[in-house]
Parts: C-alpha cells; sequence; structure tokens
C-alpha cells in the first residue's frame, strides 16, 4: 500500500486568501451598487453579467498554486 502524501499548508492558506478575496469583492460590489442602480437597464445587464463573472478570473492562479505550488501551468 503506498503511503499517503505529506498535507500541504498551502490548502488551508489558500482557503483563507479565497475568502478574504470574496470579502474584498462584495464589499467592493456592495459599495458600487448604489452607483450602478442609476445607469439605464440596457447598460445594467451586460455590466451585471461582466462583473458577476470577474471575481472568477484572479481565481486561477491561486487555485493552481493551492493544487500544484506553482502559479502558472508548465509546458
Amino acid at each position: 500500500m503506498k503511503p499517503l502524501p505529506e498535507p500541504s499548508w498551502r490548502k488551508p492558506a489558500g482557503i483563507f486568501l479565497l475568502i478574504a478575496y470574496m470579502a474584498v469583492y462584495a464589499i467592493v460590489a456592495a459599495r458600487l451598487a448604489g452607483m450602478l442602480g442609476e445607469l439605464p437597464t440596457i447598460l445594467l445587464v451586460p455590466l451585471y453579467l461582466a462583473l458577476g463573472l470577474a471575481w472568477v478570473l484572479p481565481l486561477r492562479p491561486l487555485l493552481l498554486w493551492m493544487n500544484t505550488g506553482q502559479w502558472r501551468l508548465r509546458k
């Protein structure tokens, strides 16, 4: 039977960073909501779609680092 690998400290650290990032993103989004509410609906729909997906993009390097220890995939 193969021994289990040593647990990595990167996953708990990454989870903490992920939660902190999402909290900051939520606070910024809540602050901007008042200003965005005054825009016409035709502008709000694409803006909300973009902002609703924008929080995901910066997480890719963090999740990659949590799993591999590298910030980018090597080719």
